[in-house]
């Protein structure tokens, strides 16, 4: 039982990173219907300009708001010169990001190397604590981790449920062009989109450098997992980017701790089950 807890909270910490980078994607991929392959690039990038300024000032929060803050800003340069000239054009907008995909991992190679980066916790946060459930011990940033993809989870279920531009967001997604036609600037809107699901990718590559390291072809591993969760949990959906992320997160925790040999048939096997019995994902609605 004590090592059944402790995976199920490793499951729930890396279920935390995916939802920070797959809730931005999905958001993207939900209402601008751009399938941003440099999402991954994105992680990545956050989490070396994190290491740079924890390097140079000595403090991680220093680094988790430049990274968030970075990717932020690159969000907003991205869309408002490469995506914004794709717009309309699938191929193009795939093939684009494909290719800043391959110049944001060839730059990062020459900026920081080849060899995997890790990001350290300060202070309490890289010690562990007794949790008395199992009576185990667990790392403090695991925790902190979780906490982080928690708050940020229930900040956006306000932003996208409580207030107007989150009901703006669900309309854009629902039909873009009744949202236009009521005389809403849909370019501000798709620009916010997209700095938010850049943000968050950044958010997530700072914090999974705590654990996974940064490295190159790290952004390819997680832009796997961001695009198994919306497909899992529904194309456009904030619930289902939180449903997916927990399912992908424990099912390849389990997978990995208890069946090595079979750990990509765990996670992906379950995953063809649910498609077969639901196309459009757990929590997304069918086309019509």
């Amino acid at each position: 039982m004590p090592e059944f807890i402790s995976q199920t909270l490793n499951g729930l910490s890396l279920a935390g990173i995916m939802f920070l980078v797959s809730s931005g994607f999905t958001l993207v991929f939900g209402v601008m219907r751009v399938t941003n392959l440099s999402h991954g690039a994105v992680y990545l990038l956050g989490g070396y300009v994190a290491y740079s300024v924890i390097a140079y000032k000595g403090n991680f929060f220093y680094g988790l708001l430049a990274g968030t803050v970075a990717m932020a800003a690159f969000g907003l340069l991205l869309e408002g010169t490469l995506i914004r000239r794709m717009r309309g054009r699938p191929m193009a907008e795939l093939l684009a990001t494909l290719g800043l995909v391959y110049i944001i991992d060839d730059a990062c190679l020459v900026l920081w190397g080849g060899n995997p980066l890790s990001l350290r916790l300060p202070g309490a946060l890289e010690g562990s604590s007794n949790i008395p459930v199992g009576q185990i011990t667990y790392p403090n940033g695991r925790l902190f981790i979780l906490g982080v993809a928690v708050v940020v989870g229930i900040a956006l279920f306000f932003l996208l449920r409580r207030t107007r531009v989150g009901a703006v967001v669900r309309a854009g997604v629902d039909d873009r062009n009744m949202v236009s036609a009521l005389g809403i600037n849909v370019r501000r809107v798709f620009t916010a989109v997209f700095v938010l699901g850049a943000a968050l990718a950044g958010l997530g590559g700072v914090l999974g450098g705590t654990i996974f390291s940064l490295y190159p072809g790290g952004d390819s591993d997680i832009l796997t997992y961001a695009l198994v969760v919306v497909v899992v949990g529904g194309l456009g959906s904030y619930e289902g980017a939180i449903l997916g992320s927990l399912i992908v997160g424990l099912i390849d925790n389990y997978g990995q701790a208890y069946f090595p040999s079979l750990a990509y048939f765990a996670l992906f096997a379950p995953l063809v089950a649910i498609l077969l019995v639901r196309p459009q994902g757990l929590l997304g609605r069918a086309a019509t």
